[in-house]
């Protein structure tokens, strides 16, 4: 496993994580996977609050109990469920944001969140409010270091101009190439870390029956496969030249992959095993199809 430092802070994260919203509902299962991670060289666990409300977190923090210092953890908050249940609200207020982390440390039963992320953000945000409670949470030792999720450009380009954010959540793909566009060149030159999500593409690159995806049609999804399929080999599974085609970008630090099986993390872990791809082998990838853009997708 090779481990890549987080933008500007002090984090040293393995190129493959583990994207913890595939965990189920069963604890012991669930410490099986996050233990065999943690022993594959994973050391970087991504949660939310958002997720299983809350239970997410609380099953994660019971894996990492004894395990606590050779690990990262990184959780998010901003969406505020509704007393019934029903659904969530976007609550991005410097109240709201302090009193969640209380809450996911206390669920996580650590003292401490190695990044804590906005989960979301629009530009009618009050930003600066934002901002400043993760600067607060920063200065009380809460959290060591914040950064947002979002693949919106205006709002990443906000925060990299205002605030001392240290990595972007975002998705990031063969099939989602959106990113190259104005993000991270952006990024890169802040020294700011990308997270990417969705290397796989829910799994249209690795054998998935083809959909549509995003402004690709079914046809277009089946050519990016094939290209995918071409390029791996032996020492080199579908899923493996996907997460090298993510990792090869120098703005990304980290893909994170959601695992829901002993199978899904080994192949993970021989993810970070294999051949990196070749510039030949990129340029090869890239040709299949017009990379898709931003502006198509505000």
């Amino acid at each position: 496993m090779q481990y890549r430092q987080l933008g500007k802070s002090d984090l040293h994260i393995s190129e493959i994580s583990y994207g913890c919203m595939s965990l189920g509902s069963d604890d012991a299962d669930n410490a099986r996977l996050v233990h065999q991670a943690i022993d594959g060289g994973i050391n970087f666990f991504d949660t939310a609050d958002l997720y299983d409300h809350g239970q997410n977190e609380i099953s994660l923090g019971k894996a990492l109990q004894g395990r606590r210092t050779n690990v990262l953890i990184a959780s998010k908050a901003g969406n505020q469920w509704r007393p019934d249940g029903s659904g969530w609200d976007w609550n991005p207020r410097r109240d709201y944001i302090l009193s969640c982390v209380e809450e996911s440390l206390r669920r996580l039963q650590t003292d401490y969140i190695d990044l804590y992320q906005l989960h979301g953000g629009t530009l009618e945000d009050p930003t600066d409010e934002t901002i400043s409670a993760f600067e607060t949470l920063r200065q009380q030792g809460k959290i060591r270091y914040y950064g947002i999720s979002s693949i919106r450009p205006n709002v990443i380009r906000t925060f990299v101009e205002r605030s001392n954010i240290v990595s972007v959540m975002m998705q990031y793909s063969l099939l989602d190439r959106r990113p190259e566009e104005s993000c991270f060149p952006l990024l890169e030159q802040h020294n700011i870390g990308v997270l990417a999500r969705g290397a796989v593409a829910k799994g249209l690159l690795i054998g998935k029956t083809p959909a549509p995806y995003l402004d690709y049609n079914e046809a277009d999804v089946t050519k990016a496969a094939a290209a995918i399929q071409r390029l791996s080999t032996a020492g080199r599974s579908a899923a493996a030249t996907a997460l090298r085609y993510v990792l090869q970008q120098p703005a990304v630090t980290s893909a994170v992959v959601g695992m829901r099986t002993a199978q899904q993390v080994e192949e993970a872990l021989e993810a970070a095993r294999a051949t990196p791809l070749t510039a030949t082998e990129i340029q090869q990838l890239q040709q299949v199809l017009p990379a898709n853009l931003y502006e198509q997708h505000r």
